[in-house]
């Protein structure tokens, strides 16, 4: 099953960055060829986050084991607002910590909305820049139900300072009594401060407040950062 899963993610998301860039590269050129793209964009996201939460995290070693008993509490608590909240409302909440942090590089204009009525689901991205965007599943009710940011370019670059922020801000709209701190320490947990870390090949996760973070970067190329609800 497990293999199925990883299988699920490669494909979807492979499939899905393709089509997203061709996406972008038909709105762009006015092809016509744009709203198909985007439901098929929508459909291999999808694809893309169900293989991402079917991959079993690694079991950590014993000496995490306080860490372990701190996530089983972590899961038992309420889940905050992220999940609750339309696009509009998470805009407001993200822009009001980029405003408070002064992060203007990351501020949100307006998120692209794409709708699939083969699928009946809801799928919605936005572009920090050229190697950073979000991307996001919505519920039938139009909340947020799951959400990813995917990096390009190495994470010992430019683009890795950036994510990382993007990271702790997403962090903190998600958890709204969080710092700045807090947000780093969750980072923490996923093992990405590590003195050593492997750029090349990486996959942390932590639990906090009903909430799964997840980090992974393929290649030293490819960083995604993906928000679901713990089960």
């Amino acid at each position: 099953m497990q293999e199925l899963f990883t299988i699920l993610f490669l494909v979807g998301f492979i499939a899905f960055f393709i089509f997203f860039i061709l996406t972008v590269l038909a709105v762009r050129k006015k092809t016509g060829k744009a709203k198909l793209r985007s439901i098929l964009t929508g459909v291999f996201l999808v694809m893309c986050c169900v293989g991402l939460y079917g991959i079993p995290i690694p079991v950590e070693s014993p000496t995490n084991a306080g860490n372990e008993q701190s996530t089983v509490v972590d899961q038992e608590e309420n889940q905050p607002p992220l999940f609750n909240m339309t696009t509009d409302e998470f805009k407001n909440a993200f822009n009001s910590i980029v405003g408070k942090y002064r992060l203007n590089d990351l501020g949100i204009t307006k998120l692209d909305i794409t709708e699939s009525q083969e699928t009946d689901t809801s799928t919605f991205n936005y572009n920090f820049t050229n190697e950073l965007s979000m991307v996001g599943v919505l519920s039938p009710d139009k909340k947020i139900q799951e959400m990813m940011l995917i990096g390009t370019g190495g994470f010992g670059e430019k683009t890795g300072a950036t994510l990382m922020t993007a990271m702790a801000t997403l962090i903190m709209t998600s958890n709204s009594e969080y710092t700045y701190n807090d947000a780093q320490d969750v980072i923490k947990d996923m093992g990405l401060l590590n003195s050593d870390i492997d750029l090349n090949d990486f996959d942390g996760a932590t639990v906090r407040n009903g909430y799964k973070y997840r980090y992974k970067i393929q290649d030293n190329n490819i960083s995604t950062f993906g928000i679901t609800a713990a089960k």
